[in-house]
């Protein structure tokens, strides 16, 4: 069994949104919260889904945030305070590697009250 990734370990979170001032709106909460490093908003994602039983084809923004593990379920939270979706999208990945200097940037950036 591998070991836990420690609280302070950078993830990735996913999260889509209806328009694109909606995915600006929770983006820069997020960031002068301090909860996220860096939201990247990336528009026209076209996503499919069954949702009240019917196949729904709809235009969404994708936002991919940097945090950290220990902020997750506070990310969660914000996000589904602000978001239009009853049932919004927000996933968070693990980070396996990538540029120390800006892993450690994300990691200086987002407060751990």
């Amino acid at each position: 069994m591998k070991p836990s990734p420690a609280p302070q370990s950078p993830i990735v979170v996913l999260m889509t949104f209806s328009s694109s001032e909606e995915a600006s709106r929770i983006a820069t909460a997020l960031v002068k919260e301090r909860l996220v490093a860096c939201v990247n908003l990336i528009p026209a994602v076209r996503s499919f889904f069954v949702w009240d039983n019917a196949l729904q084809d709809a235009q969404e923004i994708l936002g991919v945030a940097k945090t950290t593990l220990s902020q997750l379920d506070a990310v969660v939270s914000r996000v589904k305070s602000l978001h239009s979706y009853s049932v919004p999208e927000v996933i968070g990945l693990p980070i396996l590697g990538g540029a120390e200097d800006y892993l450690k940037w994300v990691l200086g950036e987002v407060s751990e009250k």
